[in-house]
């Protein structure tokens, strides 16, 4: 038995903004990630015939074996910025079902895969269900380890333990699956760490100066995989070098990650979330501005942001009417977000009365000239040309 296997999916990434157009998936991601630490990497995956002979040029280039079973279909994965819902082409109904992949290792990282599904057998196994729509449990395919963890993001633990809070979700699914952490992911929050004997850690999330957060969980699996699996380290110390090679790959891309030794002497200022609420300035005038409005509305929510929208909570009406109301609104918020394509005359009205009371103000400017922002940037805003970037900004008050 290799002494870590990877087994997840091999997929097509595309996104608009910023400009990415990769084949990684969980699994390829997962493995180029730990490729350059000091153990032999396999990839276990089902691959279409041009996919498998795009991604060897990969794993010949990162170091490490890939083994492919045929797939009759190629899939994509299509956003249009990191936090965007990804279209998946063929549909998932279109997706045709394939034998499950029979995997055997020392230490087994598992991903959930939309083709099919691995089972596992394992000294040790680090599984990631990576499914918004209906996390399968561990065993549920016949999969067995004498280690266990689950490491997750708080709705697929929610989901899997069917509790109302992650520690009581956490504990289920020890019970049932009999794992001996569970690792829940909480973006900003950093991660909980939850062990069998009931006892309950923290560690942080670390600060970026960008934000692509296409594959992030990846990387934290794969990495808490390899120092808690392969290395032996406590699970908190593992999630913590996990969290630091998520700074490092959401703020370069890069691949493959840093060694735990060099993650370790690492110096990254610690996140602190900061929730509160949020007034979202921006023109709503046109389907295009209606739409970036919802987005970034959506986006903020997802952050964990309480956000007022004028769009949503005031609606159109008379100047006497609304004006009052969102002056009142931006006094109550504790910071503004503004999209400032455009450089409408009420958005730019409302970001400069945020600064004369001290608010902070993030803004998003994709195709405004620099010199248009200059009393924008001048009085202390914030802004990014990057609408991911911004949105995490603000909500990290980075």
């Amino acid at each position: 038995m290799t002494n870590f296997v990877v087994a997840g999916g091999v997929y097509r990434e595309r996104c608009s903004w910023p400009y990415w157009d990769q084949v990684y998936g969980s699994g390829g991601r997962a493995a180029a990630a730990v490729a350059e630490m000091a153990f032999p990497v396999t990839l276990r995956t089902y691959a279409a015939t041009e996919v498998a002979a795009h991604f060897q040029s990969y794993a010949q280039m990162y170091g490490f074996d890939f083994v492919p079973e045929p797939a009759p279909q190629r899939i994509t994965f299509d956003y249009v910025h990191p936090l965007s819902v990804p279209v998946i082409r063929p549909a998932l109904v279109q997706i045709s079902a394939l034998p499950p992949l029979l995997v055997e290792g020392k230490t087994v990282l598992r991903f959930g895969m939309l083709e099919g599904t691995a089972r596992v057998s394992a000294n040790t196994c680090v599984y990631d269900p990576q499914s918004a729509f209906s996390p399968e449990q561990f065993s549920a395919n016949g999969s067995r380890a004498e280690r266990l963890a689950v490491v997750a993001n708080r709705s697929e633990i929610l989901a899997m333990g069917r509790a109302e809070n992650i520690i009581a979700a956490a504990q289920s699914i020890i019970s049932a699956e009999k794992a001996e952490v569970v690792v829940v992911k909480c973006g900003a929050e950093g991660a909980t760490i939850v062990h069998r004997d009931g006892a309950v850690e923290t560690v942080p999330a670390y600060r970026s100066d960008g934000a692509f957060t296409i594959g992030s969980g990846d990387v934290f699996a794969a990495t808490f995989a390899a120092c808690w699996g392969v290395e032996g380290r406590i699970a908190a110390e593992a999630a913590n070098l996990a969290s630091l090679a998520v700074s490092d790959y959401v703020g370069t891309r890069a691949l493959p990650s840093r060694s735990p030794q060099q993650l370790e002497a690492s110096s990254r200022i610690e996140l602190v979330a900061q929730p509160g609420e949020v007034y979202l300035a921006g023109p709503f005038f046109s389907m295009s501005q209606r739409w970036l409005i919802e987005e970034a509305k959506h986006c903020l929510s997802d952050v964990g942001m309480t956000v007022f929208s004028p769009f949503h909570d005031i609606g159109p009406g008379p100047a006497g009417e609304v004006a009052p109301a969102d002056i009142a609104a931006l006094e109550r918020c504790d910071v503004v977000f503004a999209v400032l394509e455009g450089l409408d005359s009420g958005t730019l009205f409302e970001v400069g009365y945020a600064r004369a009371l001290g608010k902070p103000v993030y803004g998003f400017a994709q195709t405004v000239a620099y010199e248009d922002l200059k009393m924008v940037i001048g009085t202390g805003c914030i802004v990014h040309a990057d609408f991911t970037t911004a949105i995490h900004h603000l909500a990290w008050r980075a």
